[in-house]
């Protein structure tokens, strides 16, 4: 695991030996999984544990603003 960015008391992660689609996972009083480009382009919350809903609501911010950049790091880590 990889922690790909700090943001809103939340750590972003991706591990090297996993699968697509593109996403990063996401640490804080809970956890959540979340796809950096959906159907539409834009994040997509895969399955949340234990983050209120205000720390969902800053992940998806976070991975929205910094999107293009993790998508670069998934392909550099994964190829």
């Amino acid at each position: 695991m990889i922690t790909v960015l700090r943001a809103a008391d939340l750590e972003f992660a991706i591990y090297t030996a996993d699968h697509p689609p593109p996403h990063v996972h996401v640490y804080g009083d809970g956890k959540a999984k979340i796809v950096l480009a959906g159907r539409d382009g834009r994040p997509e919350l895969l399955w949340v544990t234990g983050l209120k809903d205000g720390d969902i609501r800053k992940a998806m911010k976070a991975v929205a603003d910094h999107r293009d950049e993790l998508l670069e790091l998934w392909r550099e880590i994964h190829g």
